[in-house]
């Protein structure tokens, strides 16, 4: 029986949909991850920070940085070849359902493991005291991390979904938020991301100058979600490189190549493309005041279509698309998300979307809804396949010349419906993963 819905929905028409690809200038990807780990260990400033008989804890967090795993494991053979006696912690701040027993798990979906790395992993949600802000906020540290006798930690540098600053994303932020645990996480965002940018960079002195911290090693990456850069940044000049990597990294950062945009469709989201499960550095929608997108288009709906088994059920971000599926709601494991969403105070992070029966449905409701203010009979639309990669993807017909006269796009086909199957789902769902 058809419901109002259905009656609504049945006949809005999709555009036809052209496959592209754009061309994004990037550096080369490091093919010798481990080769580049053990140059970045032999510079005096790093090596002579590691004594013969040192425990160090190693930080490993729980993004999706490319190569984590290699490079993690790179990082405790270099160790153990220096004497050193490492061991894994996992700093993640709330993620993994804020456990210490989901945290272990985040990692061995990234296929970090004891055997893997070749050493113990040692989690725990238990931290110490290491300082206090002028604002009165805690500064806090994990009690695994402050064991031993060094600490260094292992992130992606990048831009950071909710604020815009010199520092966002990296080896300071895990360091303030990582590996405070979910207790120091929530004490670093008390006072929202209007304030984040700061409370990061102060938190980061403090266990800098009140913690065995030695050097942390990050990592850039292209368009393309491959390392092409890899440094061991001593602790003394943390903040100094990781201003000038952002910077770097910035420059790199893939986007959709076309400015009006009015419906942008992801295939998937999921925390394994991005902490907000979707990159509003790609899909051009600000989560806070505090951002600017590094995206120029600014749709007016976005729909979702599904959520990456990878993700566990944490559907962090869910609430910043107009539009969802049953299959996706199906998926979402709240006491998973709401962790994070209670900890970042980004409540919106949490909401649920408008649910619909199908794929079909879901994007034929952001059809239907779409505000098109300068007069166009027909939205333009782009599909992606997650907001990590973008580099292949769909435009709506409409598209089509823009596409043409942009050198750096390459067309892969005619135009063509979307296929649906038998239950009115996409049957390409997460194009060229």
């Amino acid at each position: 029986m058809m419901s109002f819905v259905d009656e609504l929905l049945n006949n809005v028409e999709l555009p036809k949909m052209v496959r592209i690809r754009q061309c994004f200038d990037s550096p080369e990807e490091i093919k010798e991850v481990e080769e580049k780990v053990r140059q970045e260990f032999a510079k005096p400033e790093i090596r002579n920070k590691i004594k013969a008989g040192m425990t160090i804890a190693v930080g490993i967090g729980s993004r999706g940085v490319a190569q984590i795993d290699r490079i993690a494991t790179a990082v405790i053979n270099e160790l153990k070849a220096l004497g050193a006696k490492p061991y894994g912690v996992p700093a993640m701040g709330s993620h993994g359902g804020a456990t210490a027993e989901g945290q272990r798990h985040v990692l061995e979906k990234l296929g970090i493991t004891e055997e893997s790395l070749g050493c113990e992993i040692r989690s725990s949600m238990e931290t110490v005291k290491v300082g206090e802000l002028p604002n009165g906020l805690e500064v806090l540290m994990d009690k695994n991390a402050m064991a031993a006798d060094g600490i260094i930690c292992i992130n992606r540098i990048k831009a950071h979904n909710a604020f815009t600053a010199p520092i966002e994303s990296g080896i300071i932020k895990m360091l303030s938020i990582g590996f405070a645990k979910q207790k120091g996480a929530d004490a670093c965002h008390t006072y929202g991301f209007g304030q984040m940018a700061g409370n990061i960079v102060e938190m980061a002195r403090i266990k800098v100058a009140n913690t065995p911290f030695l050097f942390g090693i990050g990592t850039i990456e292209n368009a393309f979600d491959q390392v092409v850069d890899i440094e061991a940044i001593p602790a003394e000049k943390l903040e100094e490189r990781e201003k000038a990597l952002l910077a770097r990294s910035k420059t790199y950062f893939p986007k959709i190549m076309f400015d009006n945009v009015d419906i942008c469709v992801v295939d998937l989201m999921g925390k394994i493309y991005s902490g907000g499960g979707m990159d509003c550095h790609v899909t051009g929608r600000a989560c806070t005041p505090f951002m600017q997108p590094i995206a120029s288009i600014r749709p007016d709906r976005i729909t979702v279509l599904d959520l990456h088994e990878k993700s566990g059920g944490n559907a962090t971000g869910m609430g910043f698309a107009d539009f969802s599926t049953k299959r996706l709601l199906d998926k979402v494991d709240f006491p998973e998300t709401y962790p994070n969403v209670l900890t970042s105070r980004l409540t919106q992070d949490g909401y649920v979307p408008v649910i619909l029966a199908n794929d079909k449905q879901a994007i034929q409701a952001a059809v239907k809804t779409c505000i098109i203010l300068d007069g166009r009979k027909e939205a333009r639309m782009v599909r992606i396949a997650n907001t990590l990669h973008i580099n292949e993807l769909y435009i709506s017909e409409n598209m089509l010349e823009d596409a043409k006269a942009n050198p750096n796009i390459e067309i892969l086909s005619e135009p063509h419906p979307i296929i649906f199957d038998e239950n009115n789902n996409v049957i390409d769902i997460g194009i060229n993963l």
